[in-house]
């Protein structure tokens, strides 16, 4: 590794999984302190034994403002200071149709997918204003922040929602030194997938080896993303290489949403089924 992120201090939330723990792994490895914030206390707290010092977990249930005002502040009190916010935590939401989503999924959906972007915004600027530094935030969004027909509705409106937080944020955060970038991932080989579609836990490494087997062809880069895809954007987004950028949103998606998505979404749940009732 080259150090990009050596001496600063990064909070991850949903950092005990997936696209969140790659992302720790690879901040450590460039140098970075971080906070794990995730609600999987075992896995966090094995995180952060099995990395060192470099890292310290906190429960955060990133649907409860106090939390996120709680994790930044204990970051500050452990580490000292804060440089990167990175907004990651989430999960597949409400799965219902348009016509049959109601408010309380729909809530529940944007509270964990947008509203908890928002508050990161809000508590990590307030501290990169205190320290009068700067700072990064990374948050991610989804291929489904950019296009329709990707996922659930309430999962697509709220993504799409992440990417407004952004834009907004470079009107109100840029002129304090407040950098705010996202990342819209495609279809990653993490454990949401096997969530959304009712996989048992156990059955998440079998699973997304079968669909990255079934459906890197039909992607345009010849294969489906990995993990580590987005924590090499995000730690790009968080080191000082990206000290002009901000207000972005960053496709990682192997060119899917450069062209017509086709027959895509419905292969997906086809490669679900087939997988599932075999």
């Amino acid at each position: 590794m080259t150090g990009l992120l050596e001496r600063k201090v990064a909070i991850v939330t949903g950092g005990t999984s997936g696209i969140g723990l790659a992302t720790v792994e690879r901040f450590v490895a460039e140098g970075a302190s971080v906070v794990v914030a995730d609600i999987q206390d075992e896995l966090g707290e094995g995180i952060a034994q099995r990395l060192g010092d470099a890292v310290f977990y906190c429960h955060t249930d990133v649907t409860d403002e106090a939390a996120i005002e709680a994790v930044v502040a204990k970051t500050v009190e452990h580490f000292g200071s804060l440089d990167v916010m990175y907004n990651n935590a989430g999960a597949g939401g409400d799965p219902a149709p348009m016509t049959e989503l109601g408010s309380e999924g729909f809530d529940r959906t944007v509270a964990l997918l947008a509203r908890s972007v928002l508050l990161g915004h809000k508590y990590a600027a307030k501290q990169f204003q205190a320290q009068g530094t700067g700072g990064s935030i990374i948050s991610t969004a989804s291929a489904a922040g950019l296009q329709g027909g990707w996922s659930a509705a309430g999962y697509t409106i709220a993504k799409h929602a992440v990417v407004g937080i952004v834009r907004q944020a470079v009107a109100e955060l840029a002129p304090h030194g407040i950098r705010s970038n996202a990342i819209a991932p495609g279809i990653i080989m993490t454990p949401i997938m096997a969530r959304t579609f009712g996989v048992p836990v156990e059955d998440a490494e079998p699973f997304a080896e079968f669909l990255a087997e079934k459906l890197g062809s039909t992607q345009p880069i010849g294969r489906v993303g990995q993990a580590d895809d987005i924590a090499k954007v995000a730690t790009f987004l968080a080191s000082d290489l990206a000290g002009f950028v901000t207000g972005v949103t960053i496709p990682v998606d192997g060119g899917a949403t450069a062209v017509t998505q086709g027959s895509f979404s419905t292969d997906v749940v086809d490669a679900a089924k087939e997988y599932t009732e075999r």
